[in-house]
């Protein structure tokens, strides 16, 4: 099977299965490599994919609170992690009837996109202080988007191609032409429920039940100068799932495993916005790290599960 299908497959079904500091095990047996082979995959892909939903920034560009009722704020940006994939089209990786067999994946470097729309409400002003405001509180909301795929070799199947996430950002101090903006955000994301199946020369993924629960908080602070604006925070990323899999080689299908799945990262972004007269074009580079790694058969010598990772957005805001 071609690199760009397997990339995608693994790509696709990652997107669901985040990383975690427990070891999932596969059944003994002749299936035992296939099964574990894909467990292990997910798991050094999850981190990635996981970040790419999180991104950086809650809002792309904004420190404080909008100013209450009355303020919106609607964006669309795509996030990118510079990540590794593994090569599991390898003759090296090609899974065995022997049982599990450790094996040092290669791997290509890819960026992996995620396309996400936000948006925030302001729902309090905050109370007056001198030339600000403090407590000003926005609602947060978020939509991904996952399409059904169906092609000779993967496929993945949503229940719901729309997925929405909410929070909140609680402002510290209003930005105004003195004070910068400094909020408190927190925002919640869940995928919708996956089934995917994975199939290469002699053996077959089924993934079920995917279900995966990100949250994600920041402390933020910018400052907007007339033509330009800049941000930049702190925080850190959860990511939960479960799922159920099994494999089959050969002719020979494996029992199915339950897969739960959970790892904590270190996040730290900065933006650049450039203001137009009706909207902001705005960049992110950021970078997460920390994390406990899974348990693993199979290893990734060129970058460690946890290693850490660069990421970049770039978007446009309309606010009024």
């Amino acid at each position: 099977m071609k690199n760009r299908v397997f990339a995608a497959a693994a790509v696709l079904a990652a997107t669901a299965v985040p990383a975690s500091a427990q070891a999932n095990s596969c059944a003994a047996g002749f299936t035992q490599d296939a099964c574990q082979k894909a467990v292990d995959v997910y798991q050094y892909l999850a981190p990635q994919l996981g970040t790419a939903i999180t991104g950086g920034n809650a809002t792309l560009g904004q420190g404080g609170a909008l100013g209450g009722p009355g303020h919106l704020s609607l964006g669309v940006r795509v996030n990118a992690v510079k990540g590794t994939l593994p090569q599991v089209d390898d003759p090296s990786a090609t899974p065995v009837l022997t049982g599990a067999r450790a094996t040092a994946y290669p791997t290509k470097d890819a960026y992996i996109p995620m396309p996400t729309i936000d948006g925030a409400l302001g729902i309090f002003k905050g109370i007056p202080l001198s030339l600000t405001n403090v407590g000003g509180i926005d609602a947060l909301v978020s939509a991904s988007y996952i399409p059904k795929v169906d092609r000779s070799d993967v496929s993945i199947d949503p229940d719901n191609p729309v997925k929405f996430g909410y929070g909140v950002r609680i402002s510290a101090l209003q930005e105004s032409i003195v004070s910068p903006g400094i909020s408190f955000t927190y925002l919640k994301r869940d995928l919708p429920v996956l089934s995917l199946t994975g199939a290469s020369s002699n053996s077959t993924l089924h993934i079920d039940d995917l279900t995966e629960k990100t949250t994600a908080w920041r402390l933020v602070a910018s400052k907007s100068f007339i033509l330009f604006g800049l941000a930049a925070g702190y925080g850190q990323d959860s990511y939960k799932s479960s799922a159920s899999a099994n494999a089959t080689i050969s002719g020979q299908t494996s029992s199915t495993i339950s897969v739960a799945q959970d790892m904590t990262r270190s996040n730290m972004f900065a933006d650049l916005s450039l203001n137009f007269p009706v909207f902001k074009l705005i960049g992110e580079i950021g970078q997460v790290s920390g994390g406990t790694a899974p348990t693993t058969v199979n290893t990734f010598p060129a970058k460690g599960i946890v290693d850490s990772r660069l990421y970049a957005s770039v978007g446009f805001r309309l606010s009024w």
